[in-house]
């Protein structure tokens, strides 16, 4: 277990037995149990521990906040002319044993639709807390095909919508634009679908950027849950993994109605994933890192919105590091917290479980 009894954050990296200070060990399994991720005071439990850490980045300077966020508009504000009526429309329910869904198709640009899954608690009674769930497609955050209930076997261990409905919190995600944009003849889980929809994107509009969609898309996601009669809107957060994990950190910290965010193994740092990828930034990533372009930035600009990062490969100790460059969780850097598991991309179950919990601290309490 890593931590600083300085540091503003705690980290949680785990292994088969690690020691906590004190002659004590604990086991990884046990971090099952724990409803809070935010450590404090602990010693460093060895120099081998301490060494896997890198040099603890300074405080960035003070930036101008208006700035940062004409830097950052400049790839990821959707175009003047993308102009379209927003709408959306009740398509169809279905019933499950532990929760119940409803599909939505919702305009999101010019002559397109996505497609939005709603998950909602068996009993709900009054308003309830919200959280977009963005990803590929919103069948595998519930872990079955909407018609028929078949498994999702490629994506067992990721029902996050499922999971968060046993929670109590309604749940929305969409189809992301490798479907809506263009159309294709491919089948949904076919990747060549992501470059022909990024080429056309840059195509129609070649001053935006693929992951300024993705984040466009899934904040039009958050007005859908928004505008429900059944959801306590001052209470909404959004949870991603991997794409939905980049989706999750972009749409959270750029939209002020996101009250938590949590990002599982997305890349805080640029050389940590495809972030160059075409879907993404293509090839405008340079001129942004250029530019001085972070992602600590981004929280900066979030106003010290609570978020939870979920290390495990592409995420390493060294993202927690940038993260602590982010401004204003000055006084409140429990606000900044996270586990780093280290087990490989997907979450393992004791990671999600602290990231939901995470989210109930800060939108049920």
């Amino acid at each position: 277990m890593l931590s600083r009894p300085d540091a503003g954050f705690g980290i949680i990296s785990l292994m088969e037995n690690f020691a906590i200070g004190g002659g004590m060990t604990i086991k990884a399994s046990r971090l099952r149990t724990l409803r809070l991720v935010r450590i404090v005071g602990l010693a460093w439990a060895c120099a081998a521990l301490a060494a896997q850490l890198p040099a603890w980045a300074e405080k960035a300077p003070a930036e101008d906040v208006a700035a940062l966020r004409a830097a950052w508009g400049k790839f990821l504000d959707v175009p003047r002319d993308y102009a379209f009526t927003p709408s959306s429309r009740l398509v169809r329910t279905y019933a499950f044993p532990e929760f119940d869904c409803e599909l939505h198709e919702q305009a999101n640009g010019p002559g397109t639709t996505q497609r939005v899954l709603l998950t909602l608690p068996k009993g709900l009674r009054g308003k309830a807390p919200a959280v977009v769930v963005p990803y590929y497609f919103p069948e595998a955050m519930i872990g079955c095909e909407l018609e028929t209930g078949q498994p999702l076997t490629r994506y067992a261990g990721r029902a996050f919508m499922a999971d968060l409905a046993r929670r109590g919190f309604i749940c929305a995600s969409a189809d992301a634009y490798h479907l809506t944009y263009a159309k294709s003849m491919r089948g949904r889980e076919d990747f060549k679908r992501w470059a022909e929809a990024a080429a056309a994107l840059n195509r129609d509009w070649p001053t935006w950027t693929g992951i300024g969609k993705l984040a466009a898309d899934t904040r039009l996601v958050i007005d859908l849950l928004a505008a429900d009669g059944r959801v306590d809107a001052e209470r909404l957060g959004i949870l991603g993994h991997s794409l939905g994990g980049k989706m999750a950190f972009y749409a959270g910290c750029l939209d002020p109605r996101v009250k938590a965010i949590v990002a599982s193994d997305f890349g805080m740092e640029w050389d940590q994933t495809n972030w160059e990828a075409a879907w993404y930034w293509g090839d405008k990533l340079p001129t942004a890192k250029a530019a001085g372009l972070r992602h600590d930035q981004l929280l900066t600009l979030s106003g010290g919105t609570p978020f939870f990062l979920i290390a495990g490969k592409s995420d390493t100790i060294g993202s927690f590091a940038l993260m602590d460059r982010a401004l204003g969780y000055e006084g409140r850097r429990d606000r900044l917290a996270g586990i780093n598991h280290a087990t490989g991309h997907a979450p393992p179950r004791y990671a999600l479980e602290a990231a939901y919990s995470f989210l109930e601290r800060y939108l049920k309490q």
